[in-house]
């Protein structure tokens, strides 16, 4: 059963229109209408709210600002888990971001809502702000560590010396813009109380997370909060912390004794959730004639802000990359008056490898060496930093099965020498890593007396087939058919995993319900020497158990797992692109893409090579056309809507293929199976950015690469 590419199993619920997302639910019966007003300043203070002709408006049942809003816990850095730690609202007078929400008004309707928001009046204090990143970068500081627990840096012989020694190096800086995850179904909660309960139909990626958070911040205990996570439409990175529509829910309704919905509008995901931040990256190779690196470096300055730390890991992506002695990578911190960053569609990997792998195809043009081979030159047989050995890395066989594919041998050797009337044609390539994590996870199998199977974890499904991959997991390992294993995701009353993020979900809870379904076999058959008898499980629990019975699985997390200390675990890809460029117009089209990842055992190769390819589009996405812009005179994002800032649609994406190598790795988990969601995003833009160098000869290193930027440097017609 694992292996098989079957449909997912809530496809029809979806296409149909009969998932219920968050907002959707009627689980409390009618409910309120509640909308966020949002601060119309970056930093100040609030001198005078006036909300007389907002209570007064038709349907308004509560309008609900700092000036009475209920007691909550403090925020605290001191909460190891970040996405567990308090988040609360409505505190105090000052602003800290544009769009912060400074009131909420609950209304009979949505409608009724919004207009009465409208009625808000807020005075201001204002202060100056600090919006550009690079205006302040002087202000940078070393942060405690990165996110994930890496150090914030890391230094290995001596950088500058190898850059001063060696006949052919790069020193170039790229700048990625803020990004934004923009999930089709945007933050929302349905929140309720009965007696001292909270019941919460929410829209979030962690359960638990989210479950401790909210006990945290209105200052209840954990077991009286109920959390429903059913169906999540996208998260992306942006649905793995507690937002304010969630805590604002629950306080209204708490307050109103009466069920109340929040959501986001679609401008406010641009205010309110947070974006993965803008960055400047300098990237030094250092490197003998031939190609062998002696030095690698890379320094990151990230947009932060005041009131939280949160510091992507995008400087790792070389500690495990390239064969080097003398090493450098450090991240640093510039605080600004925006809102906080948070992980975005391969946090860290994403942005760190566009600018990465830009610049290691900078360093092949400057060796005149084919950049695969380059690649090739420097893969280390241990891992550079660690010294460990890989659990299992192909990413040379990535490339060359690539290479084959794609049919890079026709590349351009030669930058702007290939054309077709007006159209310049260019190739592309990049190599793709991405650090494999394991949270502790817990799930329950039952077998009932008739042979049902049922699946339990509080894993959340965010759109990737988890539904699907758990059932085939069970069903595979009982030997049972798949229509008989039903799976139960994403309430808090089920066992606790580690949540659907960081590429880590299909690969935590299959193992942890594949150990379940081990336990379950022992109880039932005994050892496993003795699994071969003729005795059928289905039969033997009818026979033995006539109440059911369950097996439990636990799966540690990293940091209590010998493999993860002994062993670098990482999943490996390589992107292939081809674009034309119109000289005239400077328009970049994409006209083909391959990805070829490694990334363990496959569950389901249909979800998967949709993952990837997804993944593959967000990074054509990061070279081309995302970007969210900052006014420096008022800190508010003046793309904050869907219709300027742009993603990739489907007259951008021309016929993309994934390949997914056989494999196994046995070093990181029972399955051998690793995640895939990140794994398409990361690298695949800088495959694209170097494909319109190709086309081009014109390096930009200020990222998207849109026309205004190419049109100078481009031939005369």
């Amino acid at each position: 059963m694992i292996g098989q590419a079957l449909d997912r199993r809530d496809g029809t619920f979806k296409v149909t229109g009969r998932a219920a997302y968050s907002y959707e639910r009627q689980d409390a019966g009618q409910a309120a209408h509640g909308y966020m007003v949002g601060a119309a300043v970056a930093k100040g203070r609030i001198v005078a709210i006036d909300v007389a002709m907002a209570r007064r408006a038709p349907g308004v049942a509560l309008v609900m600002t700092h000036q009475d809003v209920a007691p909550q816990g403090a925020r605290d850095g001191t909460v190891a888990e970040q996405f567990a730690r308090p988040w609360p609202v409505l505190i105090g007078d000052e602003v800290a971001f544009f769009g912060q929400p400074v009131a909420l008004v609950v209304a009979d309707t949505f409608e009724q809502a919004r207009a009465a928001a409208a009625l808000v009046v807020v005075t201001y204090a204002t202060d100056a702000g600090a919006f550009d990143l690079a205006a302040h970068r002087g202000e940078a500081y070393t942060p405690k560590m990165a996110a994930a627990g890496f150090p914030a840096d890391t230094c290995f012989g001596d950088l500058d010396r190898a850059m001063a020694d060696t006949p052919v190096n790069v020193d170039v800086t790229y700048t990625t813009p803020h990004h934004f995850a923009q999930p089709m179904e945007p933050a929302a909660c349905l929140a309720s109380w009965n007696g001292d309960d909270l019941a919460v139909c929410v829209s979030v990626q962690g359960i638990a997370a989210c479950r401790n958070a909210l006990a945290r911040t209105l200052l209840i205990a954990p077991e009286r909060v109920h959390v429903d996570a059913a169906f999540v439409g996208g998260g992306f990175g942006s649905k793995l912390r507690l937002h304010e529509e969630t805590v604002l829910a629950a306080l209204a309704s708490r307050r109103l004794q009466r069920p109340v919905k929040v959501a986001h509008t679609r401008r406010q995901v641009f205010n309110i959730a947070g974006h993965g931040p803008e960055m400047i990256h300098r990237v030094r190779l250092a490197a003998r004639r031939d190609g062998t690196l002696l030095g690698i470096g890379h320094d990151v300055n990230m947009q932060g802000a005041r009131r939280e730390e949160y510091v992507e890991q995008a400087a790792t992506v070389l500690r495990s990359l390239y064969a080097a002695p003398h090493r450098l990578t450090r991240h640093r911190v510039t605080n600004l008056d925006l809102n906080l960053g948070e992980a975005v569609r391969g946090p860290g990997e994403a942005p760190g490898l566009l600018a990465v792998e830009s610049a290691m195809d900078e360093l092949a043009i400057a060796l005149d060496l084919d950049p695969i081979e380059l690649r090739i030159r420097n893969e280390p047989d241990l891992d550079p930093e660690r010294r460990v050995s890989f659990s299992g890395r192909r990413l040379v066989e990535c490339m060359r099965e690539g290479a084959s594919r794609f049919g890079w041998a026709a590349r351009p050797r030669r930058p702007a020498s290939r054309r077709e009337g007006d159209v310049l044609v260019g190739f592309g390539m990049s190599a793709s890593i991405r650090a494999c994590f394991q949270g502790a996870t817990a799930a329950i199998v039952r077998m009932e007396p008739d042979g049902r199977v049922i699946v339990k974890s509080d894993m959340t499904d965010i759109g990737t087939g988890t539904l699907t991959i758990l059932a085939q997991v069970a069903a595979g390992a009982l030997n049972v058919p798949i229509a008989g294993v039903s799976v139960q995701l994403a309430r808090s009353d089920l066992p606790v995993s580690a949540g659907s993020g960081g590429s880590w979900g299909a690969s935590n809870t299959c193992n942890a319900v594949y150990r379940a379904c081990d336990d379950l076999r022992r109880k039932v058959m005994g050892p496993a020497s003795l699994w071969g008898r003729e005795a059928d499980l289905a039969s033997e629990v009818a026979r033995r158990f006539p109440d059911g019975v369950e097996g439990e699985g636990i799966l540690p997390g990293m940091q209590d797992d010998p493999n993860y200390k002994e062993y670098s675990v990482n999943t490996y890809g390589a992107n292939f692109a081809e674009v034309g460029v119109d000289v005239t117009t400077g328009e970049v089209r994409l006209r083909r893409m391959l990805g070829v990842f490694c990334a363990g055992r496959i569950v389901n190769p249909k979800t998967a090579r949709s993952q990837v390819i997804g993944g593959m589009i967000w990074g054509v996405g990061a070279a081309l056309h995302e970007a969210a812009h900052v006014d420096p005179r008022y800190g508010n994002f003046v793309n904050g809507d869907l219709a300027e800032y742009l993603v990739p649609v489907h007259a951008d994406i021309p016929a993309i293929d994934a390949i997914m190598l056989d494999d196994f790795d046995d070093k990181a988990n029972p399955l051998g199976i690793k995640g895939v969601g990140e794994l398409g995003i990361c690298g695949s833009g800088a495959a694209v950015a170097n494909a319109v160098f190709n086309a081009t000869g014109i390096r930009v290193r200020d990222f998207p690469i849109t026309i205004e930027k190419l049109l100078p440097g481009l031939p005369v017609r």
